[in-house]
């Protein structure tokens, strides 16, 4: 027996079969989602790219992944995480053959920002072990699932290029990438066959009405709809890297044309919530069955802070030592920088344990406060820091990072249970909008003041992490034949 009370050898208890064939699922989500990134060096050759053209294909690949985890949240709580989860492989498999076989940097391009959809794979698994785990242990089952299924990456780039060089030759990353996508389309077909949606017994509870969350109040009608704001501006902010001004990818009509596009998405998304609520703008909804807004959006600032400092920090951290220490090839600056993912396989679980223990609020807070202190002491790094001191003070900030994260989604499941799916498609949008708004902040800044700015951000963030409600008791849930459920919260 652990201390975390699971038994994660027990295959023969269904919930924990449920927790390893979806962690798994997430794993080969983000090998497949991060597979370019070890093979660039790779094709900027093969294809002769320019260093702005790379530069592109890096922020196409996250660009669709902030809409498509709203889309996809949706998704799963009207279908289920088995279908669409499978689905997902799938699809996500067959683009990466696609990359892997293009031939032109214009087919590489619109294969990337397409692989932003396996991106969203996240959200799903968050709602299916959600279903299968009571509340005292939902937070370090979700951490187990996030943690070592978002190691997926850091796999990837240890793998692929060795078997890009077992097939050799210059077509050897597209082998490599085709593997990758076929093992993906088959394990897409085998979850389908291993995973169920619910344990034996259960309900799955679905929202009344498809296209937005679901709210209780005319404030947080209000409130929800200012809290979609960000996320536009980040696709506008990625529209303009992409700009004649900047990389100079997107002509001016281009450009123009998709901040268009934007605007009339935004008035589309304003229409549906409307429909989704009009009945409970009206009518109200009786004391039961409401719960705070702000409960959500505590959650996906801590998310913007948390989730979007890592991917912000994993794409320049290599970069940082190469540039801060003397001495230091791209090889060994890449394996000291390594080991701020490879935290994620203890930190993620380890903050979902601790909200399982010592409260949700109180985890959170405790986990923003060192966030805060970690990047203000990076910031402090320079020539003169002794090499492992500099990776040891990386990787202490790291673990609060992701024990962050995984004390995010301890609390994601315990909010509305038939709209698990939807909120952990927020939280998780918003964490690629912080690493747009920090990697933004990093093409006008240096180094130390990178840093300094996720520090002061996190500060802010503690403060609206105390507005959050402890959640306690139990939900309410209405099954299907109009009779309400309550569901255990602790």
């Amino acid at each position: 027996m652990s201390t975390t009370n699971l038994r994660l050898l027990d295959f023969g208890d269904p919930k924990i079969k449920t927790l390893h064939v979806t962690w798994f699922a997430f794993f080969l989500t983000f090998v497949v989602w991060f597979s370019h990134a070890p093979m660039l060096a790779y094709i900027k050759e093969v294809f002769d790219l320019t260093s702005a053209e790379v530069k592109a294909l890096m922020i196409l690949n996250v660009a669709l992944t902030i809409p498509s985890r709203i889309v996809i949240g949706t998704l799963v709580d009207k279908y289920g995480p088995r279908a669409i989860y499978s689905m997902l492989l799938v699809v996500g498999g067959t683009i990466c053959l696609g990359f892997a076989s293009a031939q032109t940097y214009e087919q590489l391009a619109i294969l990337r920002f397409l692989s932003g959809f396996i991106g969203a794979g996240f959200v799903i698994g968050i709602r299916m072990v959600g279903e299968w785990f009571p509340a005292k242990q939902v937070g370090v089952a979700e951490g187990i699932y996030g943690g070592w299924g978002n190691f997926g990456s850091a796999a990837g780039a240890m793998t692929l290029p060795t078997i890009a060089l077992l097939f050799g030759g210059e077509h050897g990353w597209r082998y490599a990438l085709g593997m990758t996508g076929v093992i993906a389309i088959c394990y897409g077909l085998l979850y389908y066959k291993l995973a169920r949606n619910t344990p034996k017994g259960s309900t799955y509870f679905k929202p009344k009405k498809s296209g937005g969350l679901e709210v209780t109040s005319k404030g947080d009608f209000l409130f929800y709809i200012l809290m979609n704001i960000p996320m536009y501006a980040a696709l506008a902010v990625l529209t303009w890297k992409l700009s004649p001004t900047n990389l100079g990818l997107l002509d001016a009509f281009g450009t123009n044309a998709i901040y268009a596009v934007l605007v009339g998405l935004f008035v589309v998304q304003l229409r549906a919530i409307y429909h989704v609520n009009e009945e409970n703008l009206k009518e109200g909804v009786p004391e039961i069955q409401r719960y705070k807004f702000k409960q959500v959006a505590v959650l996906d600032v801590a998310y913007f802070v948390t989730f979007g400092s890592e991917l912000a920090v994993v794409s320049m951290l290599p970069l940082f030592f190469l540039e801060t220490f003397d001495g230091l090839d791209p090889v060994k600056a890449g394996l000291l920088a390594s080991g701020f993912a490879f935290m994620n396989l203890v930190a993620r679980p380890t903050g979902g344990h601790l909200s399982d223990k010592i409260g949700r609020r109180k985890a959170l807070s405790v986990l923003i406060a060192g966030l805060a202190v970690g990047y203000l002491v990076l910031s402090q790094i320079d020539s003169s820091w002794w090499i492992p001191a500099a990776v040891i003070a990386t990787m202490c900030c790291s673990f609060f990072v992701q024990a962050g994260e995984g004390a995010v989604f301890a609390v994601v499941p315990l909010i509305k249970r038939r709209m698990t799916g939807q909120i952990a498609g927020m939280a998780g949008a918003y964490g690629n909008v912080g690493a747009v708004c920090y990697l933004t902040v990093l093409s006008f800044v240096d180094y130390a003041t990178f840093f300094m700015v996720i520090s002061a951000s996190a500060a802010v963030v503690f403060l609206f992490v105390q507005f959050m409600d402890e959640p306690s008791g139990q939900m309410a849930e209405v099954l299907p034949d109009g009779t309400v459920q309550l569901i255990d919260v602790e």
